[in-house]
Protein backbone atom coordinates (compact mmCIF):
# COMPACT_ATOMS: atom_id res chain seq x y z
CA UNK A 1 0.00 0.00 0.00
CA UNK A 2 2.85 2.41 0.81
CA UNK A 3 4.50 1.67 -2.53
CA UNK A 4 1.20 2.23 -4.34
CA UNK A 5 0.89 5.55 -2.55
CA UNK A 6 4.40 6.52 -3.54
CA UNK A 7 3.70 5.71 -7.18
CA UNK A 8 0.40 7.60 -7.07
CA UNK A 9 2.30 10.62 -5.77
CA UNK A 10 4.14 10.94 -9.09
CA UNK A 11 1.18 9.95 -11.25
CA UNK A 12 2.04 6.30 -11.86
CA UNK A 13 -0.81 3.85 -12.52
CA UNK A 14 -1.31 0.36 -13.93
CA UNK A 15 -0.54 1.36 -17.54
CA UNK A 16 2.92 2.66 -16.65
CA UNK A 17 6.17 0.69 -16.54
CA UNK A 18 8.29 1.13 -13.43
CA UNK A 19 11.91 0.09 -13.97
CA UNK A 20 13.56 -1.61 -11.00
CA UNK A 21 17.35 -1.75 -10.60
CA UNK A 22 18.14 -3.55 -7.37
CA UNK A 23 20.32 -6.41 -6.18
CA UNK A 24 18.85 -9.76 -5.21
CA UNK A 25 17.51 -9.86 -1.70
CA UNK A 26 14.32 -9.64 0.35
CA UNK A 27 13.86 -5.94 -0.44
CA UNK A 28 13.84 -6.61 -4.18
CA UNK A 29 11.36 -9.46 -3.69
CA UNK A 30 9.03 -7.29 -1.59
CA UNK A 31 9.36 -4.29 -3.92
CA UNK A 32 8.50 -6.45 -6.95
CA UNK A 33 5.32 -7.67 -5.25
CA UNK A 34 4.42 -4.11 -4.27
CA UNK A 35 4.96 -2.63 -7.74
CA UNK A 36 3.06 -5.38 -9.56
CA UNK A 37 0.07 -4.80 -7.27
CA UNK A 38 -0.21 -1.26 -8.60
CA UNK A 39 1.68 -0.77 -11.88
CA UNK A 40 3.81 -2.70 -14.41
CA UNK A 41 7.13 -3.90 -12.99
CA UNK A 42 10.17 -3.90 -15.27
CA UNK A 43 13.12 -5.45 -13.37
CA UNK A 44 16.50 -4.80 -15.00
CA UNK A 45 19.89 -6.39 -14.48
CA UNK A 46 21.86 -4.15 -12.06
CA UNK A 47 25.05 -5.07 -13.93
CA UNK A 48 23.98 -3.33 -17.16
CA UNK A 49 26.19 -0.59 -18.57
CA UNK A 50 24.96 2.95 -19.17
CA UNK A 51 24.23 2.31 -22.85
CA UNK A 52 22.19 -0.76 -21.95
CA UNK A 53 20.18 1.13 -19.34
CA UNK A 54 19.61 3.85 -21.93
CA UNK A 55 18.20 1.31 -24.39
CA UNK A 56 15.94 -0.46 -21.89
CA UNK A 57 14.58 2.66 -20.19
CA UNK A 58 13.78 4.11 -23.61
CA UNK A 59 12.27 0.90 -24.97
CA UNK A 60 10.10 0.46 -21.88
CA UNK A 61 8.96 4.10 -21.86
CA UNK A 62 9.63 3.86 -18.14
CA UNK A 63 7.73 6.40 -16.06
CA UNK A 64 9.85 5.90 -12.93
CA UNK A 65 12.97 4.12 -11.73
CA UNK A 66 13.18 2.39 -8.35
CA UNK A 67 16.76 1.94 -7.24
CA UNK A 68 18.38 1.04 -3.94
CA UNK A 69 19.66 4.08 -2.06
CA UNK A 70 23.41 4.25 -1.65
CA UNK A 71 25.16 2.13 -4.29
CA UNK A 72 26.01 4.04 -7.45
CA UNK A 73 24.57 2.85 -10.73
CA UNK A 74 24.76 4.32 -14.23
CA UNK A 75 20.97 3.93 -14.31
CA UNK A 76 20.69 7.08 -12.17
CA UNK A 77 22.43 9.29 -14.70
CA UNK A 78 20.48 7.77 -17.58
CA UNK A 79 17.18 8.33 -15.78
CA UNK A 80 18.14 11.92 -14.97
CA UNK A 81 19.04 12.59 -18.60
CA UNK A 82 15.67 11.21 -19.68
CA UNK A 83 13.76 13.10 -16.97
CA UNK A 84 12.58 9.85 -15.42
CA UNK A 85 11.74 10.25 -11.70
CA UNK A 86 14.09 8.24 -9.48
CA UNK A 87 12.61 6.65 -6.36
CA UNK A 88 15.26 5.58 -3.87
CA UNK A 89 14.50 2.50 -1.83
CA UNK A 90 16.17 2.35 1.57
CA UNK A 91 16.19 -1.05 3.34
CA UNK A 92 14.97 -0.87 6.93
CA UNK A 93 17.92 -2.47 8.66
CA UNK A 94 16.09 -2.64 11.99
CA UNK A 95 12.86 -4.06 10.62
CA UNK A 96 11.77 -7.47 9.31
CA UNK A 97 13.42 -8.87 6.21
CA UNK A 98 12.18 -7.13 3.09
CA UNK A 99 10.96 -3.95 4.82
CA UNK A 100 11.96 -0.63 3.28
CA UNK A 101 11.10 3.04 2.92
CA UNK A 102 10.86 5.12 -0.24
CA UNK A 103 12.27 8.57 -0.92
CA UNK A 104 9.05 10.25 -2.09
CA UNK A 105 5.89 11.23 -0.18
CA UNK A 106 2.75 9.14 -0.34
CA UNK A 107 -0.55 10.00 -1.98
CA UNK A 108 -3.96 8.88 -0.76
CA UNK A 109 -5.93 8.94 -4.00
CA UNK A 110 -5.39 7.89 -7.58
CA UNK A 111 -6.34 5.48 -10.33
CA UNK A 112 -7.99 2.14 -9.50
CA UNK A 113 -5.82 -0.86 -8.80
CA UNK A 114 -4.99 -3.20 -11.70
CA UNK A 115 -7.38 -5.89 -12.91
CA UNK A 116 -6.68 -9.39 -14.31
CA UNK A 117 -6.07 -8.11 -17.84
CA UNK A 118 -3.67 -5.33 -16.89
CA UNK A 119 0.04 -5.89 -17.55
CA UNK A 120 1.89 -6.72 -14.32
CA UNK A 121 5.39 -7.51 -15.58
CA UNK A 122 7.43 -6.76 -18.68
CA UNK A 123 10.66 -8.53 -19.52
CA UNK A 124 12.92 -8.42 -22.56
CA UNK A 125 14.02 -11.36 -24.65
CA UNK A 126 17.76 -12.05 -24.64
CA UNK A 127 18.37 -10.35 -27.98
CA UNK A 128 20.81 -13.06 -29.02
CA UNK A 129 19.77 -13.05 -32.67
CA UNK A 130 18.01 -9.68 -33.00
CA UNK A 131 16.93 -6.59 -31.08
CA UNK A 132 15.51 -7.56 -27.64
CA UNK A 133 11.72 -7.63 -27.66
CA UNK A 134 9.36 -6.74 -24.82
CA UNK A 135 7.29 -9.62 -23.42
CA UNK A 136 4.30 -8.37 -21.41
CA UNK A 137 2.71 -10.63 -18.80
CA UNK A 138 -0.74 -9.81 -17.48
CA UNK A 139 -1.91 -10.14 -13.91
CA UNK A 140 -3.83 -13.28 -14.90
CA UNK A 141 -0.69 -14.76 -16.52
CA UNK A 142 1.33 -14.41 -13.32
CA UNK A 143 -1.54 -15.73 -11.22
CA UNK A 144 -1.94 -18.81 -13.42
CA UNK A 145 1.77 -19.61 -13.28
CA UNK A 146 1.90 -18.97 -9.54
CA UNK A 147 -0.93 -21.49 -9.15
CA UNK A 148 0.34 -24.16 -11.53
CA UNK A 149 3.98 -24.36 -10.40
CA UNK A 150 3.33 -25.18 -6.72
CA UNK A 151 0.72 -27.70 -7.82
CA UNK A 152 3.27 -29.45 -10.02
CA UNK A 153 5.98 -29.33 -7.33
CA UNK A 154 3.54 -30.18 -4.52
CA UNK A 155 4.65 -27.16 -2.49
CA UNK A 156 2.98 -26.65 0.88
CA UNK A 157 3.24 -23.99 3.62
CA UNK A 158 6.08 -25.76 5.50
CA UNK A 159 8.31 -25.54 2.40
CA UNK A 160 11.09 -22.96 2.15
CA UNK A 161 12.77 -21.96 -1.11
CA UNK A 162 16.40 -20.88 -1.31
CA UNK A 163 15.99 -18.35 -4.12
CA UNK A 164 19.35 -18.02 -5.88
CA UNK A 165 17.98 -17.11 -9.32
CA UNK A 166 18.15 -13.42 -10.33
CA UNK A 167 15.05 -11.40 -9.50
CA UNK A 168 15.13 -9.71 -12.91
CA UNK A 169 14.49 -13.12 -14.53
CA UNK A 170 11.17 -14.96 -14.97
CA UNK A 171 12.63 -18.09 -13.37
CA UNK A 172 13.41 -16.30 -10.12
CA UNK A 173 10.34 -14.06 -10.04
CA UNK A 174 7.71 -16.65 -10.89
CA UNK A 175 9.36 -20.06 -10.58
CA UNK A 176 10.79 -19.34 -7.14
CA UNK A 177 9.09 -16.31 -5.57
CA UNK A 178 5.46 -16.22 -6.69
CA UNK A 179 5.05 -20.00 -6.69
CA UNK A 180 6.23 -20.20 -3.09
CA UNK A 181 4.01 -17.37 -1.91
CA UNK A 182 0.97 -18.83 -3.64
CA UNK A 183 1.56 -22.07 -1.75
CA UNK A 184 1.85 -20.17 1.53
CA UNK A 185 5.49 -21.22 1.76
CA UNK A 186 8.47 -19.05 2.71
CA UNK A 187 11.37 -17.75 0.64
CA UNK A 188 14.98 -17.06 1.62
CA UNK A 189 16.51 -14.42 -0.68
CA UNK A 190 20.32 -14.33 -0.55
CA UNK A 191 22.23 -11.66 -2.53
CA UNK A 192 22.46 -13.72 -5.72
CA UNK A 193 24.06 -17.07 -6.48
CA UNK A 194 27.41 -17.73 -4.83
CA UNK A 195 28.86 -21.23 -5.02
CA UNK A 196 31.22 -20.54 -2.11
CA UNK A 197 28.34 -19.61 0.20
CA UNK A 198 25.69 -22.03 -1.08
CA UNK A 199 26.21 -24.78 1.50
CA UNK A 200 26.42 -22.24 4.32
CA UNK A 201 23.03 -20.92 3.23
CA UNK A 202 21.67 -24.47 3.28
CA UNK A 203 22.71 -24.77 6.92
CA UNK A 204 21.44 -21.32 7.85
CA UNK A 205 17.96 -21.30 6.30
CA UNK A 206 17.31 -25.05 6.00
CA UNK A 207 15.40 -24.87 2.70
CA UNK A 208 13.30 -27.77 1.46
CA UNK A 209 14.09 -26.92 -2.16
CA UNK A 210 15.87 -24.55 -4.50
CA UNK A 211 15.56 -23.86 -8.20
CA UNK A 212 18.33 -22.94 -10.63
CA UNK A 213 19.62 -23.34 -14.18
CA UNK A 214 21.87 -26.29 -15.16
CA UNK A 215 25.14 -24.34 -14.86
CA UNK A 216 24.29 -23.47 -11.27
CA UNK A 217 23.43 -27.08 -10.45
CA UNK A 218 26.75 -28.16 -11.95
CA UNK A 219 28.64 -25.64 -9.84
CA UNK A 220 26.88 -26.85 -6.69
CA UNK A 221 27.63 -30.49 -7.48
CA UNK A 222 31.28 -29.65 -8.18
CA UNK A 223 31.64 -28.28 -4.63
CA UNK A 224 29.55 -30.94 -2.91
CA UNK A 225 31.38 -33.20 -0.50
CA UNK A 226 32.09 -36.65 -2.00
Amino acid sequence: EKTGGALRAIGIHQDHAVAMVMPNGPEMAAAFLAVTSWATAAPLNPAYRADEFDFYLDDLHAKALIIEGGPESPARAVAARRNIPVIELMPDEGGPGGSFTLSIPLADAGAPQPGPDDVALVLHTSGTTSRPKIVPLRQRNLTASACNIPGTLALTPPDRCLLVMPLFHIHGLVGGLLSSLHAGASVHCPPGFNTLKFFTWLDQCEPTWYTAVPTMHQAVLARAAP
